[in-house]
This record gives structure tokens, C-alpha cells and sequence, in this order.
């Protein structure tokens, strides 16, 4: 009860209506942005698909392949219609934190000048960062790399910087051992994906790689996509909009735990893989973070084939990318992982019933 004695109220001001989100419309943008990056890759369709789903639940990308596949101008095709600025930095076992922070030089002057590097040159407004081979990097970039994933954000000259739009891409070289550093758990656990890339099976494919001039310049191929196809600032309401329209029943998310308890306890599932002590195979990871992550990827994968509820094939599409990284091996078994995590996947799929 107020008293007369009391201070009047302050009048309440109503805030800004946020925009009302279009999903139909946007779903329309994002099969729009596929096509557009098609253009530039050839064979590609999963893994551009996958890396579409990403974009719409703002996740990090990790790709992996040998080289030459493809990987950097898949990358490229992605940022230049994803539009807004963006900046790359290659991988080098020279490379420091500060590199990516700033750069210092002796100006013509002949007195020693700081600029920002390409974490910071383009300020808030970042929206790709794209770190090429990755594993170049030491470790100590890694842990900076990883706060700028997690948070979005990075301190620097007695400042915090915040990147709200940010999507941080990056490519790995898995073929050559020497002068590279594995990612650490944590670093692997934050890119949302990890999306192998394979040159094209098909040998009709594969000619046109080869003979077709239109592949053989990477910089006019990319440079003849559209660009900015869809807005990047609006992309984090969307994929809010996404999760809150799509839903997942009941059979859905019990079937989406027993895939999550198959995974990490294999063998009390009763699946077995030739020459791998199933009990001892697996020594963490799986955590609820890359559970959540799962679930998310699920629901955009249906929104985008057209539906507002999940059904178990989303998430057989999104499994093995978003959840075979975050498992971690036990010693003995982490140099054959490529061959361990895809036939470990599959025997729980055929552990886990499908809910019908």
C-alpha cells in the first residue's frame, strides 16, 4: 500500500518490440545461402549441409580432410555469402597469441607502432574468423582461440572486445604429423561441428575438378558468388527462433539419451568392435554441453526440411559431427580413431531401437 508520503512512481517506459522472426521466410534465405555456396563446391552436399545447419545454431566449424579437397574454398564460399566482414589468419608453429591481437612494427618515422590485428581490426562487427590448418598453431593460441569461441569475447590494451555475431571457421591438416599441435579436449568441445570433407566420389565429379577452368581459380570462383546473400546481424534471433519453434516429443528425447548412454558406455550395450576392449575404449567426453549441442543441430535440420518437430533421422543426420569429437579415447585407441569413431557410431546405431 503506498502512503502519501511516498515518491511517485517512475513511469514505465515499454522497450523495443523485438522484430517478429519470419522462420518460413528465412528457412526460404537459408536454402537461398546453400545454393549460393554450391556454386563454388561440387560433391559437396552433406557437408554443405551440415555446415548450413551450423550457421542457423551459431555454431563453430572444424573441417577435416587431406589436402587440397577443398576445404578453404568451401570456407571462403560460406563467408562471402554469409557477408560481413571477415578476416583469416594461417596457422604457423611461429604463431603466437598476440599475433592474432596485434601486430607491431617500426613505423617510417622509425618509432615502434601497434595495430590491431585481425581478431580486433574489424572490431565488434567480426562475423568469420577463419583459422587455416589449426593444428599449425601451439597450444597457447589454442587457449586463446578457445575464449574467443566460448565467449565471443577477448581481452586486449586493458579492454574487453565483444564479437555477438561471431562464427569462428577453421580447417585442420590431418595428413602431416610433424611441426603440428593437437587440439586440446577443450578446444575440440567447443566447435559445435567437425564435418569431414572428401574429394567426390563420383568419377563424373571428379573430371570436372580436373579439366573444368571454372575450379581452377579459387579467388574468381569465390569471387563471382553473390554476396551477402543473408543478413549475419539477425542470424542470432533467428536461430533463437529456431529452438523455440521446434519440438522434440517425448519417444524423440528418450531415444536421443539412449543414443547419448550407448555412446559413452558402449559396452554395457553389448556392442563390440573387432580388436577394441570395449570397456576401456572410452575415457570421457559426451558431456551435456555436446548432448544440448546434438539436440539443437536436430531441430534445425527439421525446420529446414520443412517441419516444427524433430524425428529420429535429424538426429542420425547431426551425430557423428556433432558428437564423434567430443569422445575421447583411451591412448591406445586415439591413433585409429578415424577408424574406431565412424564403426562405433554405427553399432549404436544399431543398438539403440528407433522409435517408430
Amino acid at each position: 500500500m503506498r502512503l502519501p508520503s511516498d515518491p511517485p512512481l517512475d513511469p514505465v517506459v515499454p522497450g523495443p518490440v523485438p522484430p517478429v522472426i519470419d522462420l518460413a521466410h528465412w528457412r526460404q534465405q537459408a536454402l537461398a545461402f546453400e545454393q549460393t555456396v554450391a556454386q563454388a563446391v561440387i560433391g559437396q552436399a552433406q557437408a554443405l549441409r551440415l555446415l548450413v545447419l551450423a550457421v542457423f545454431c551459431r555454431g563453430h566449424v572444424l573441417l577435416e580432410g587431406d589436402v587440397g579437397v577443398g576445404k578453404t574454398t568451401l570456407l571462403r564460399a560460406v563467408a562471402r555469402a554469409l557477408g560481413g566482414p571477415f578476416e583469416r589468419i594461417e596457422g604457423t608453429i611461429d604463431l603466437m597469441p598476440n599475433d592474432i591481437l596485434y601486430s607491431a612494427f617500426v613505423a617510417e618515422d622509425g618509432r615502434p607502432r601497434i595495430q590491431p590485428g585481425p581478431i580486433l581490426r574489424r572490431g565488434g562487427d567480426l562475423a568469420v574468423f577463419f583459422f587455416n590448418e589449426i593444428n599449425r598453431a601451439r597450444p597457447q593460441v589454442h587457449a586463446l582461440l578457445l575464449r574467443i569461441m566460448a565467449e565471443r569475447s577477448v581481452s586486449a590494451f586493458q579492454q574487453d572486445y565483444g564479437f555477438p555475431d561471431l562464427l569462428v571457421f577453421a580447417d585442420r591438416n590431418r595428413v602431416e604429423r610433424e611441426e603440428t599441435f593437437e587440439l586440446p579436449a577443450a578446444a575440440r568441445d567447443r566447435f559445435f561441428m567437425e564435418i569431414g570433407i572428401e574429394a567426390p566420389a563420383d568419377p563424373h565429379l571428379r573430371r570436372q575438378l580436373a579439366f573444368s577452368p571454372r575450379f581452377h581459380d579459387a579467388d574468381r570462383l569465390i569471387a563471382g558468388l553473390p554476396d551477402a546473400v543473408i543478413d549475419f546481424r539477425r542470424l542470432n534471433a533467428v536461430a533463437a527462433a529456431i529452438q523455440d519453434h521446434v519440438q522434440a516429443g517425448e519417444e524423440v528425447e528418450a531415444y536421443t539419451f539412449a543414443l547419448w548412454e550407448a555412446l559413452k558406455f558402449p559396452h554395457r550395450h553389448g556392442i563390440s568392435l573387432p580388436g577394441v576392449a570395449m570397456d576401456r575404449l572410452v575415457i570421457g567426453g559426451a558431456s551435456p554441453r555436446g548432448v544440448s549441442a546434438l539436440v539443437r543441430a536436430a531441430r534445425a535440420a527439421a525446420w529446414l526440411d520443412g517441419r516444427d518437430y524433430v524425428v529420429p533421422e535429424d538426429l542420425r543426420l547431426v551425430f557423428v559431427p556433432v558428437m564423434a569429437h567430443r569422445l575421447f579415447l583411451a591412448p591406445a585407441y586415439e591413433a585409429r580413431r578415424e577408424q574406431i569413431m565412424p564403426a562405433l557410431c554405427r553399432a549404436v546405431f544399431d543398438a539403440v531401437p528407433t522409435p517408430r
